[in-house]
Formats: C-alpha cells, structure tokens, sequence
C-alpha cells in the first residue's frame, strides 16, 4: 500500500520501533505543515492509507473528492478534523484508536510547577526567544501548597489530573459534565458548586476536556473575569476550548493573573505571531504536551497496526463501519 503521513515535524516517525511494522509499504513522510487544498491534493494523490497524528490538517470533502486512491484513514483519538460523512461516501474507512494521555497530564502540572516558581518558560520552537529570565535575583515564584487546584476534565482523565494536583499539596475541586462529576466524587473529590463556583475559588485551574461542539467555546470571558487576579489557568487540551480572543483580553485585564498553554488556534505558530507569545505573565510551549518517545511508540504502533490489520481484510477501531459497504 502506498501510506503517506503528514506533519511529523521532528522527523521522529523513522526513529521509532514501531516503525518497521510497515516495512512492506511505501511509505512518504512529510515534515512540514500545510492547509492548502492543491497542495494536499498533489501530496496525497497516490494515497492509500493516511496517517494522521495531529489535528491540524483538515480532511475534508473537496479535498476527499480529489482523492481517487485513499481508502482508509489511521490515526488516534478524536477526528473534528475529518469530515466522517464525506469519507464513509466515498468508501474511505475512518479507523481511530481512544489512547490514554498521562504525558498530556503531566505537561499540565509541569505548567503548573512553572509558572508558580517562576521558572522560564519552555524553548517554544517558534521562533521565540527561549526564555526571558536566564541568570540574575532570585524569582518571585510561589509554592503550589495549599492552593486550590480546580480541573475540567474527562472522565477518563479526571483521576489521573486530580492525583496529581494532590501530589502537589492541593486542594482539588472538579467541574465537568455528568460522567466527569461522578468519577470525581466516586474517587473522592470535592465537586464545585457550580461552573461559576468553579472559576471564582480556583487559584490553579486546568483544562483537560476533549474539543467537540457541546465544549467549543466553553470557557467564557465571564468564567475568566471571575477568576482572582492571582490565579492561574492552564490549556494543554485545545485552544478552542476557551471563547476566541477571550484568554488575551482577560490577561491584560488582570483576572486571572498568569496563563500557561501548549496550543493555539492556528499550529504551528510560526514567526512568533500570537498575542500570547508577548505577555509576559504566560508561559508558553509548542503543543508538545503529547510529544514524548513512549506516547508516540504507542500511539504508532496502534495506527500502525490498525493499517496491516485493513490490508488483511479484517479493518479495526472502525469509526464509520456504513463505509465497510462501498
């Protein structure tokens, strides 16, 4: 089969262990980024088998239709990005896996551990400078003790985050939909009263919450002018998550106080061309939350696997099986 992968940025794909499992393919590999229809459309037209491990290109119709030869897609996780219906038309097999995120998790307190001590913010591969403060008086930071630590989470993510704000002397508070709420309080966890509750008392607030239309946006201007000026948020999920525009004006308006986030609407964030990347009360990286040996092993190796699996006739982790007919 021929296999083409997009926006393996680091160029790690050939270095993994899991790499040989597809020996027997043609396999093209491509290092940059792009949205461009004619472009893609050139990239992929010998295309068999996608491979997408980032939610960054858009799969689409137009471009779909342009592509004659792509019968499945493999990748991992949650697929806003693919246009579901227009591939099951087309006969093209959506294959994704659900993986755990612990790297993600642990980004997210290391934001957290950052920002309070004041430590510099990560080199962020964007043409950034890689920190602002290399050598001089001691920092203003503070501990993480005591501090009321507040998360929006999955449920299948709520006890890992809670475990780790408790590792951190915190006082835990979780918020989310129904499932969220009752895998806290089964695990022991305070609940917040309320969505408002939750934004007015946090003095660390963490969002862990997949990105679909019922969270698109769920972080209002009003949720952040609740927040106490000296109260830090962090978003190593998506950046859609908080309302366009909402995040910066909060910050310059001083609620909350500081702001550590690892994506953007836009990525990659080429030129250092956010407002963000200019505020000196955010810590910023360059989504590298997920980018870590072991995670990019095992989320290959399933996207892999899920690709020998349809090239034996017997597809997995199908997500539109209404295609296995076409």
């Amino acid at each position: 089969m021929n296999i083409t992968i997009l926006d393996d940025y680091q160029d790690t794909i050939r270095t993994l262990a899991c790499y040989p499992k597809v020996a027997g393919h043609t396999v093209t590999i491509w290092n940059d980024h792009t949205k461009d229809l004619d472009t893609l459309a050139g990239r992929l037209k010998d295309t068999e088998a996608l491979v997408l491990i980032r939610e960054r290109t858009p799969i689409r119709a137009p471009l779909l239709e342009r592509l004659d030869k792509l019968r499945l897609i493999s990748q991992a996780g949650v697929f806003p990005h693919i246009d579901v219906e227009a591939c099951t038309r087309r006969g093209v097999l959506v294959c994704s896996q659900n993986r755990p995120g612990p790297a993600v998790v642990c980004d997210g307190r290391a934001h957290v551990g950052a920002r309070h001590r004041g430590l510099p913010p990560y080199p962020a591969g964007d043409d950034r400078a890689q920190g602002r403060q290399v050598a001089g008086p001691i920092r203003s930071g503070s501990g993480c003790a005591a501090r009321r630590s507040a998360s929006t989470a999955t449920a299948r993510s709520a006890p890992s985050v809670a475990g780790y704000g408790k590792a951190f002397g915190m006082n835990v508070l979780a918020w989310g939909r129904e499932s969220s709420v009752t895998q806290a309080r089964a695990d022991g966890f305070t609940v917040a009263a309320s969505k408002d509750a939750l934004f007015a008392e946090s003095d660390v607030l963490s969002l862990h919450l997949r990105l679909i239309d019922a969270t698109r946006g769920i972080v209002t201007a009003a949720d952040l002018a609740r927040m106490k000026p000296t109260a830090l948020i962090v978003n190593t999920s998506r950046a859609g998550l908080i309302a366009p525009g909402a995040l910066e004006a909060a910050l310059r308006a001083g609620r909350p106080g500081m702001a550590a986030v690892d994506v953007y609407e836009e990525e990659p964030v080429l030129g250092g061309r956010h407002p963000l990347l200019a505020m000196d009360n955010v810590i910023c990286a360059p989504h590298l939350g997920y980018v870590e040996r072991d995670g990019l092993e095992h989320m290959l190796s399933g996207i892999f696997e899920q690709i020998l699996a349809f090239a034996n006739g017997k597809p997995i982790n199908v997500q539109n099986p209404a295609a296995l007919g076409r």
